[in-house]
Order: C-alpha cells, then structure tokens, then sequence
C-alpha cells in the first residue's frame, strides 16, 4: 500500500491546553465566589441546602475523623451510623479530606476554596476527555469551560457536595475510550472505583449512561472493538465496583429500608409526568441560565424545584446541538443526545439514573451536558460547519418562552387582565430575576452570532475571544445566580456568620441531653456541637423513620417535629429548646409558649432559650407496655404521650417480656377497642406527671463514646430499660459485662432488660458491612494488580496483538513531528484504520498546516479518494 503527499511539511505538536484550562477556570471562579467571600469576612456561604448542610456537614465530620469517632455519630438527627450516613455526602471526596490537616475553626473558610477548586477540575477533567475528538487544543479548552460552567454546574452550587460526580465523570468516559481504542489496560477499573466511591447515587447513573455510550459508539461504527477487548471492559467495570465495596458494602446496609427507595414508578406516573409544566422546564434549561432552587420563575407549577435543572452552556447555549442535528446525521453523538433527550420526557427512563427513584430528579444533565459540550468544541473549529442554522433555532426556541412566560396575558386574582405567566403572588424580585436570565441568554446568544464572523476570518483569534467571552458570561450569571439565592437566605450576617458558624450557645449544663430548635436553620444543632432532635439529612437509619410515621409524620429528607406533639419532646430527652432572637417568637413576652411545660431560661449566642421542664434523662424504666392494636386513634400526639405511660412492643416481644412489663388496661383511659380515650388521661398535667415518674429512675451517668455509649442504671427490681437511640444492627449490648439481647421499642429505638440493683449498661456500635467491604476491597485491588502486570507484561511482548484500531506507531511517529512519506501495511490492522489514524493526526496538526501553508494537504491512496 503506498501513500503520497502533495506537501511535505515538518510540524511541532500543539501546545496542550489542559493546564491553561485548568488555571483560565479556576481564575473565572476565583472571580465568582470571592466578592461574596469578601462581602462575609472571609466566608462564603449561600442560602437552603449549602447552608443548612455542607457546612455543618464539613465541620463536624471533619471534627468527628479527628477525634476518631467514626462508628456512632450522635450528631446526626436522633443519631445515625457515621459512615454510611456520609458516604453519600463527603467521605470519598478528596476535597473533603483536604480539610483534615487544618484546624476544625478554618473549615467554614475552606468551603468557598473547595468550591472554586472544584470548578478548576471540573474544566480539566473534561478538557482531557473533549481533547480526544478535537482537531485542536483551543477547542477543547472551550468544551472543558463550557462543561465547568454549565448551567448544572453553577445550579448545584446549591448542592456542594453534587460537584464531585462532576468532576469524576469525564475521567470515566476517558478511561472507556483508552481501554477500548488503545487497549490501555487498568484505568477503567480504577476510574470506576473512583466513581463509585465518590457519591454511589451518582455512580448508578454513571453506570447506565455508559452502557449507552459504548453500545452507541460500537453499534454506530465509531469504535472498532475486539471481544477480548469487550471482555476486558467488562471485567474492570466490575472490580472497579469490587475496589470500592469498603465504602459501598456500609452504604447499601444504611440504606436499607430508606424510605426514598422503597418505592417505584407504576402505571401512567412511569409513562408521563404528572404536572405538563415539567415538560416545558425540562427544555427551558437548555437555553436559559438556571432558576435558583426552591424559588422558580419561568415553571413554578413543575413542583420540581430541588431536581437539579439545569443544563444552559454560557455563551453556546444550544447552538452547538442544533448544528449537530443539522450537519451530522449519523453521528453517534448525536444518536446519545437524542436518546437522552427521549429519555429524559418519559419518567421511568429519567428515573433509571437515578436508581429508579419515585421523586423528579434531573441530577444526571450533567452527562448529556458533557455530550453537548463535545458537540459544540468539535463542530466550531470545523470551518465547514455553518453555525447559522443552529444560532436561529436556538434565537426562536429563547424568543419563545421569553415572549410567552413574560407577556401571556392572564386573569389576576381580583379579575383583572395581567401579562407574563410569572406575575401573580410574585413580587419585584421574581420580575426582575425573570428578566435578568433572559436578557443574559438574549445578549449571549447576540455575542456568540457576532463572533462567529471572526471564526470565518481567523480562527486562533476567534478561540481566544471566545473563551474569554465564556468566562466573562460565566462570572456575570453566575454572580446573578448567587446573589438572587442570598436573596432568599436568612439574614446572613447574623444568624448564618455570627450566631451559627462562629456561635456559641451556653447551656451551663454538663449531662448529656438533645435540644430542640424552633424557627431556626436546619441543623442548627449540629452547628452548635449539640444533639438535636431537628435534622436535615437524607441518609438516617430507617428506624427513625418508622417512629416518626407511627406518630403521622412522613419524613423523607427532614426531622421536624410541629410543635402538636410535645410529648416526644419528653420521650426524647429533650431539655432545652433554642428560637433565634431575631425569629419568630416561642412565647408571648417569655410565658405564655407554643408547646407546655416550657419557660424561657436564657438568651445566648443570638437565641432565647427555654428549659423543658418535663425532661426525661437517657435511659428510664418502663412499668407497663401497649401493642398497636391497643390504641387505634389515628393522633400522633396521644400516640406519643401513650409513649410516656408504657412502650410500645410488638406481640412477639410483649409475649416475650410479660413477666418484667404489665399490660395496659383500663385505668388508663383507653377504650377495649383502643378507638377512644379519657381526655383527663392525655392532659397537659398528666403528661407532666407521667414525665416526672419517668425521671425519677432514669440512668445516671449518661455518656457517648467513640464506640457507642455507656450508662449506670439502678432499679428495685428487673426492669426494661429504654433508650431513646434509634434501633440499628450495628448495635450491641451488656449489662455488667454480659451480653444482652437488644429490643426494638417505641416504633424505633433501644431498650434491654436490666436485673435489680446497680448496674452498668454498655451499648457498642460496629458500622454494619465495613469489615466485610474492606476484605472484599483488597481482594479486589490485590486481583486488580495481578491483572495489571499481567496485562502490562502481555502487551509489551505481543504489541501487534494488541493495536488499537487508530494504529498505535503511527501515533507514535506523529507524538515525534514526523511525517513520513509511506508506511508499512503490517503496522495497521487494516487500511481504514490506518487513514483514520492519519486524519486524525492530521486534524490535530490543523492550525499549525493553515498558519505555514495556504495549500490543502490530503493523503492520497489508490483506495480512498481523501
């Protein structure tokens, strides 16, 4: 086979950019965040989730790793198994464990570094893998900007710890493409494991957009692939998951019995969305910036306003897409948009990236963002590809909803003829918002069409501007984003800066007890370095779910107890209770307050306190016990205050202990039939006295550990003694150094039969599936390493068993500026292969063979015409 030029040129390689894109994005988002940082003394703090969870989060579990206490965290709602209640948050993020050298009062300051050191990797990452299919560096520096400052990107800010699974993905897609064009063996596997371990929700939609990639990419032509080579992908994939079973194994035991993934999409929910207003916003963050979460403006009636909906590319908008449909219709790129965006309208498709979850979610865009990204790096440095028709579709579709949502008339409330979708009960920020993000898309979109006339004249120079056009549209919606969700914060001055995170509230009291908080931040506790019975954490053992819905609430993601049911206050040790100065008021001038048995104590730290005078300490003795069947009155108040004159068992555990407990009976107040009650019985004063005898023989000397805790019990006689810490496998137990059978009581938490006299309760906590998950890691990496050398050793031996389909010499021979004027046959699996290898070596050449010659420069073969 003999190949000719028409030029013979000696060419350096480009200059890679993965650096400069590094550096450019981490300069832009230097830009973003630090005037807020600024603005709050050093801090950046946000509004919703950031707030109330990535920064108590960060501290207390950086707190927690230094102190060693990683089996039983008691910080964590009614308490929670340390490990695989933050595996999903922070414990596999590398940036996480970057604040553990420092001291735990500097981690509030590192939550604004992280964020922007994110946004820098989140561009490099993608860079590398953008940087396969572009003819030059420019433009994949482009794509890695675009992908960092996407739309999602800058909505999940909100969402700190989302940023990860960002980061991580283009890693994985690259590794594929390594294994399966240039068989480099072991970074798929350890990508995976990377993946997996960094956030396994995100991991399981990871998993099945890259079965699509693969199958699109072979099915489409694109890739070449041997089944040894297929057989390969497979193996790594799964010990890649087999590395990370340390962190894995622990999760899969927290979550069992979540109440978010009990359940499934059926019937008409799996087929269509319920609310047709989600349709329109699943296009309209395509080609808008994002709405802040909880505070929409374009689709307020989707109801989906935590989803992660976002997806606009600052400057490109969906230009790049457009021009992908148009240009290239048999590209397997746009075959996985396309299937993205079929997937992404019907609910049970949209589910399967996220484990098939009943709730919306659009938290796996960042993967078709990814693929939007590459279709608009790849096309704009083609000089072929006219980038108009993709500029007017995407002006109409933004003229569209600009001109609907801000103009359609409709009907006020008091009948008058009102225009814009977003008017009624929304106030002049809304207004404003609205017209700020689509005066940013519009004046993009203006820029992007200005530019693109430069690209026609000069190309570098087109590449230069447009990536500081990218930054600079980046930093002014981005500061817009933040601010308007600073807009709807509590005042961040004083409640977030002064009263929480550099707050400090003195009780004066040394024994161990939970607050509770009223019209406060959630985890107000958690800032304070105090166990709460008010939570903001999606992760908890199911048992503290089981309780609150015995009583009639329905906790998904939150403990928040209404101030209806004070008896749990009591069942829960609940001694004081913290309403910030500046809030809504507890009580009427400190007497008359919303729940009884409660009187102001204190104020401190920016909160009046209020001392809960029917609290009841850790650890008290139970006289009596009820079954359901007992009491069938559908009021979590009576239910919680039957709690305080007997537990509740189940009939195998009541039939069990019917020798230590009595059954309840008349005196009471309750019916045969448990359907009714003696008012007298369930009274504010009744409930005082049933907490004070409770009290009186509860534990002394109530303390946590870094295994559990401990407590001494003195009783006249065997008695059953509860502890308000939610029931877990983890859990064991001894009473003077003997083990003891555990029981679950109250729906959901701990109790054991203690003998008369003085004793010593001990409970231990070892996190379910940790040991197990580690064995099982190093037997993964200790396969995975046999399997590395194994496969390095073959392929240095046997290379022409082993080239990928591109060629891999004449790879080399282009890495050393030669271009030679034939090649032997024998070097390539076949002829394509070979003039596709030299295309694309070619193509990355591009810029440097148009600076040095006007002529075209094409290979010639007896085979292919070009």
């Amino acid at each position: 086979m003999n190949f000719s030029f028409e030029k013979k040129l000696v060419l350096k390689p480009q200059k890679e950019k993965g650096l400069s894109t590094f550096i450019t994005a981490l300069i832009t988002a230097i830009l973003i965040f630090l005037p807020f940082m600024i603005l709050n003394k050093g801090y950046f703090v946000f509004y919703g989730d950031f707030n109330a969870q990535q920064i108590p989060f960060y501290k207390m579990c950086h707190s927690a790793i230094k102190n060693g206490n990683i089996s039983w965290n008691n910080l964590t709602d009614l308490g929670a198994d340390f490990i695989g209640s933050y595996s999903y948050y922070l414990l596999g993020s590398i940036f996480f464990w970057i604040t553990i050298p420092f001291p735990n009062s500097f981690v509030p300051y590192l939550m604004g570094p992280l964020l922007i050191l994110k946004f820098a990797c989140a561009a490099f990452t993608a860079y590398l893998y953008i940087r396969r299919f572009t003819r030059t560096p420019d433009a994949a520096e482009i794509g890695g900007l675009l992908y960092a400052f996407s739309g999602f990107s800058v909505y999940n800010i909100f969402f700190n710890s989302f940023h990860e699974p960002i980061i991580c993905f283009p890693l994985l897609l690259l590794a594929m493409e390594l294994l399966i064009t240039e068989n480099k063996r072991g970074f798929f596997a350890l990508t995976v494991c990377l993946c997996a371990v960094v956030n396994y929700f995100f991991f399981f939609g990871m998993v099945v957009f890259s079965v699509i990639y693969f199958f699109v990419r072979v099915l489409s032509g694109a890739v070449r692939l041997r089944i040894s080579l297929f057989f390969a992908l497979v193996f790594e994939a799964i010990i890649g998951v087999v590395m990370s079973a340390v962190l894995l194994v622990p999760s899969l035991y927290a979550l069992i019995g979540n109440s978010r993934l009990s359940e499934m999409l059926l019937g008409w929910n799996a087929v269509t969305y319920g609310k047709e207003q989600i349709y329109f916003n699943i296009i309209q963050c395509f080609f808008f910036p994002p709405d802040i979460p909880a505070r929409p403006v374009f689709f307020p009636g989707a109801d989906v306003k935590w989803s992660s909906l976002g997806g606009w590319l600052p400057l490109f908008s969906m230009t790049g897409v457009f021009t992908l449909f148009i240009y290239k219709k048999g590209s397997w790129l746009k075959r996985i948009i396309g299937i993205c965006i079929f997937m992404a309208f019907i609910p049970i498709l949209n589910s399967a990236f996220y484990a098939f979850n009943v709730s919306y979610y659009a938290r796996w865009f960042y993967m078709p963002v990814l693929m939007m990204c590459l279709a608009s790096s790849s096309l704009i440095e083609d000089r072929s590809v006219n980038f108009s028709s993709g500029v007017k579709r995407t002006a109409a579709v933004t003229a569209f909803f600009a001109l609907v949502i801000g103009f359609f008339p409709q009907r006020a409330e008091n009948g008058n003829l009102i225009f814009g979708l977003y008017t009624i009960g929304k106030d002049l920020t809304y207004k404003l918002r609205f017209w700020l993000t689509v005066s940013i898309a519009v004046l993009s979109l203006v820029i992007f069409a200005s530019l693109l006339k430069l690209r026609n004249k000069n190309l570098k120079q087109f590449f230069k501007t447009s990536t500081v056009a990218i930054c600079v549209v980046s930093i002014i919606y981005s500061l817009v984003f933040i601010a308007s969700g600073r807009s709807h914060s509590y005042d961040i001055n004083g409640t977030m800066i002064r009263d929480l995170i550099e707050g400090e509230v003195y009780l004066d009291d040394e024994s161990e007890f939970r607050i509770d908080t009223f019209d406060c931040v959630d985890n107000t506790g958690m800032y304070l370095g105090i166990p709460s019975i008010n939570a903001f954490h999606s992760v908890v053992p199911s048992s503290i779910s089981d309780f609150y819905k015995y009583i009639g609430i329905d906790r998904l993601v939150a403990s928040r107890p209404e101030t209806k049911l004070p008896a749990v206050r009591s069942l829960l040790s609940v001694k004081y209770l913290l309403s910030r100065v500046d809030g809504e008021n507890f009580s009427d001038n400190h007497n008359t307050t919303k729940m009884p048995g409660y009187s102001y104590y204190k104020s401190s730290g920016g909160f009046n306190v209020y001392k809960n005078e029917n609290y009841i300490p850790y650890g008290f003795s139970y006289e009596y016990y009820f079954t359901e069947k007992d009491i069938k009155i559908d009021s979590g108040d009576i239910k919680s205050r039957m709690m305080l004159k007997a537990v509740l068992l189940d009939e195998k555990t009541a039939e069990k202990y019917k020798g230590v407990l009595k059954h309840i009976d008349d005196s009471f107040g309750i019916s045969s039939s448990g359907e009714s009650y003696s008012d007298s019985q369930f009274s504010d004063e009744a409930m005082a006295l049933d907490c004070s005898e409770l009290a009186e023989n509860a534990a002394t000397d109530f303390s946590y550990s870094n295994t559990g805790f401990s407590a001494n019990v003195k009783t006249n006689k065997s008695s059953f003694v509860f502890f308000s810490v939610p029931f877990d496998s983890g859990w064991s137990a001894k009473v003077n150094g003997e083990p003891v059978t555990i029981e679950k009581a109250n729906k959901g938490f701990m109790a054991v039969i203690v003998p008369e006299g003085d004793s010593v309760v001990t409970f231990t906590y070892t996190t379910p599936g940790l040991k197990t998950g580690a064995y099982i890691s190093i037997g993964g990496l200790t396969v995975f390493l046999v399997y590395f050398i194994a496969a390095s050793l073959y392929i240095n031996k046997h290379p022409k068993d082993t080239y990928y389909p591109e060629g891999k010499q004449l790879i080399q021979r282009w890495h050393k500026s030669e271009i030679a004027e034939s090649y032997d046959e024998e070097d390539f699996n076949s002829e394509d292969t070979l003039l596709s290898a030299l295309n694309k070596r070619l193509n990355r050449y591009s810029s440097e063979i148009d600076e040095q010659t006007d002529s075209s420069f094409n290979i010639k073969t007896d085979l292919f015409d070009d």
